[in-house]
């Protein structure tokens, strides 16, 4: 007799030795449980022959085709993933709404003598829970926003922050794109939903009585959006606003993206898009610092002419309080140091 099958809502609940998501590999890659493994019950195209049987032909006709495509699915996972695991093994099983698929799952898996778990209410209610997170959460947060012109190395000072034992939340590295400047990583951008389970992850495990350091960001970053409450708590929080001379930035722009000096397509896309706000006589020019490889010149006008005034603009537009300046020596391990010291030092009063 197999092990019984036990309904939860803990979706997070440390016992687990795997939480194993039983959508299609499309549903799961638009978002899931960070973590999860996905093992499919139906594979997208497998979805789709039976969605359309559902419409043209009857109910009954779906789950009979389904039940035989999902029962092959569940015994290559068993042959493969699952074919290592011990008596004692226990998951947590979803699908979609904690409907057929994960009951198919934990079924078999039940019969094996593994004591399995099914979420109540699938991933429609981790999603829900993912948002009412992100609604609650925010505003407990005792946000410090590390804010400076594009070239300040501010996730570099994060970096030196966390390294130091302070909490931090980059939110670029979550949404793997560098800001405005010089955009994707060598990753694609997570989805937007997936962008959210990231930030709520990150949210659940900060001690709310202690700071948290965050970077100035505008509201998207590339293609995916901060959440409406925490953006709105980082427009309220107190900033520390770091000063770095222009030179010294684009010398560190330079050095930190040499990709696209190696490949300039993306930069080119960039200088492009920019004719309408600055013409093309100024654009022109710097197409041609590009052509004749000169990156310090064509990075320092990008800042004087494009970005500095892009970011002044944005600070003054949301009137943020600047509680601190300070002036960065430069980038070097001891000098971010400092700087990260410097920053611990002050008056946390204005939390």
């Amino acid at each position: 007799m197999g092990a019984p099958i036990n309904r939860t809502v803990e979706w997070h609940h440390p016992h687990y030795d795997m939480v194993i998501d039983v959508r299609s590999p499309a549903e799961f890659a638009e978002d899931h449980i960070i973590g999860a493994v996905n093992m499919p019950c139906l594979s997208n195209e497998e979805r789709v022959i039976v969605g359309t049987l559902y419409k043209q032909k009857s109910a009954f006709e779906a789950r009979k085709v389904g039940a035989a495509l999902t029962a092959r699915n569940i015994a290559r996972h068993l042959e493969n993933y699952l074919s290592d695991k011990p008596a004692d093994f226990s998951p947590l099983i979803h699908c979609w709404r904690g409907g057929q698929r994960s009951r198919a799952f934990a079924q078999i898996c039940s019969e094996i003598g593994w004591q399995c778990h099914v979420l109540d209410g699938g991933y429609k209610f981790y999603r829900g829970q993912v948002l009412d997170g992100l609604k609650a959460l925010p505003s407990q947060l005792k946000l410090i926003v590390i804010a400076g012109r594009t070239g300040s190395a501010k996730t570099k000072i994060l970096e030196t922050l966390s390294a130091q034992g302070e909490q931090i939340l980059d939110l670029e590295h979550l949404a793997h794109h560098r800001g405005s400047l010089l955009g994707k990583m060598n990753h694609h951008q997570p989805s937007q939903k997936y962008f959210e389970s990231l930030i709520m992850k990150e949210l659940s495990c900060f001690d709310f009585s202690r700071p948290v350091y965050v970077e100035s960001e505008s509201s998207k970053i590339g293609n995916v959006h901060i959440p409406k409450m925490l953006w709105h708590q980082m427009v309220i929080s107190p900033l520390i606003l770091i000063q770095v001379e222009r030179m010294q930035r684009a010398a560190y722009l330079v050095d930190e993206y040499p990709h696209l000096m190696t490949d300039q397509t993306d930069l080119m896309k960039l200088i492009e898009g920019m004719v309408y706000r600055h013409g093309k006589e100024e654009t022109q020019r710097w197409k041609g610092l590009m052509e004749d490889r000169n990156w310090l010149e064509l990075a320092e006008t990008l800042l004087e002419k494009h970005y500095d005034p892009a970011y002044d603009q944005s600070v003054l537009r949301h009137q943020r309080t600047i509680i601190k300046e300070l002036k960065s020596e430069g980038y070097s391990p001891s000098e971010l140091t400092e700087l990260a010291r410097q920053i611990q030092s002050l008056d946390s009063t204005w939390l």
